[in-house]
């Protein structure tokens, strides 16, 4: 399908620069899967706005500090990486006759001039903290064009106490700002628990755990997926048709217990509710071919896109933010709530002035019949 057919206008004012004041001040716009028109409330209200019984997933990946600012070891000039996705160990060769274990990772990368592969790069701790952390150029990938990168450290302690001493939150290009001290926690979910997200699963940052509790009083059902964000969900769209977008690859999980939970949904006839895209793609990727509306325990990778024609297998709600135009996550939403509908709701949202994209304000919409 054309990606035009999925462009709005969006004055940049509306563009969220920073998070309401409170997880659940932001507005809500909800959508029902018939013609009645769109209400206007508050993520507060998301708890009773949810029918009894149902069973609400999450996403809960954790973002890591990705963004490393840096400078070469041999020139001094300034390099940024953005960490994408960890791929696995190897032995690095730091110096003559010392060879250490080094992570390495598939990355975005910048500098001052042109990287160059073998270049070694130490990353800028805070003040306060000592230069330990290292990263390598390795090489450009094959397949999907990103750096390769081997990161250690001097000191040989923990990569990851590393990262969370000298990186920083990898904030969307379009926050046009600094990473601050506040985004440390308001750019994560309350319920983050695995890390390897690059970017967070955004329509989670408005729960909070009061709202998490009031679900429960209500006699909702809350399971976890885990899909680490990376370049599959919020890679730019350079094609005009969406059929020759390549999608990078993201690993998610699904346990046992959520499939049992979705299991449990379909016999008490509750519905599935999708907190944020990425718990849907998690969702649909494992639905179980044999059971319609089920899933099955899975680990691995997704590159699974989603447009108007899909055939959906599992999730019947979903809370999500207001997207970028032409973009997959926009192509997903309207496949879901309907192209016309869905275009028509932003139409209102930019009308009203609803706060757009990661620190925006959200939309509850239900499966188009």
């Amino acid at each position: 399908m054309r990606v035009d057919a999925f462009h709005y206008d969006l004055p940049p004012e509306l563009i969220a620069q920073r998070p309401s004041p409170d997880r659940e001040l932001a507005r809500l716009m909800t959508l029902a899967p018939h013609d009645s028109a769109p209400e206007h409330r508050r993520m507060a209200d998301l708890p009773g706005l949810l029918p009894f019984g149902a069973l609400v997933v999450v996403n809960d990946t954790r973002v890591i500090p990705a963004r490393l600012l840096g400078r070469r070891r041999e020139t001094g000039g300034r390099v940024e990486v953005l960490l994408v996705r960890r791929v696995g160990l190897r032995a690095v060769e730091v110096a003559p006759g010392d060879v250490r274990p080094a992570e390495v990772w598939s990355a975005l990368g910048k500098g001052s001039k042109a990287l160059k592969f073998g270049t070694d790069i130490e990353v800028q701790p805070p003040p306060g903290h000592e230069r330990d952390l290292m990263v390598r150029l390795l090489r450009r990938t094959e397949e999907d064009g990103l750096l390769e990168v081997a990161l250690w450290t001097t000191s040989g302690r923990p990569i990851d106490d590393a990262l969370r001493d000298s990186g920083s939150v990898p904030l969307p290009p379009y926050i046009k700002r600094e990473a601050e001290a506040e985004d440390t926690h308001r750019y994560q979910t309350v319920y983050a628990r695995h890390d390897g997200a690059v970017a967070a699963p955004t329509a989670g940052l408005h729960l909070t755990n009061a709202m998490i509790g009031q679900l429960a009083v209500r006699g909702c059902e809350m399971a976890s997926v885990t899909l680490h964000v990376g370049l599959g969900t919020f890679r730019p769209v350079t094609v005009e048709d969406l059929d020759s977008h390549r999608m990078h690859a993201e690993d998610f999980i699904v346990s046992q217990s959520t499939a049992d939970a979705v299991a449990g949904a379909r016999r008490r006839g509750a519905p599935v509710i999708a907190i944020g895209t990425t718990t849907v793609r998690a969702l649909e990727s494992a639905a179980d071919p044999e059971r319609p509306g089920h899933v099955l325990p899975a680990t691995g990778e997704t590159r699974l896109l989603v447009q108007p024609g899909y055939p959906w297998r599992v999730v019947d709600g979903l809370l999500t933010n207001f997207h970028l135009p032409r973009s997959t996550l926009m192509a997903l939403v309207c496949a879901f709530g309907g192209t016309e509908r869905v275009l028509a709701a932003y139409d209102l949202a930019v009308r009203e002035q609803y706060r757009f994209f990661s620190y925006g304000d959200g939309m509850l919409l239900w499966r188009a019949t």
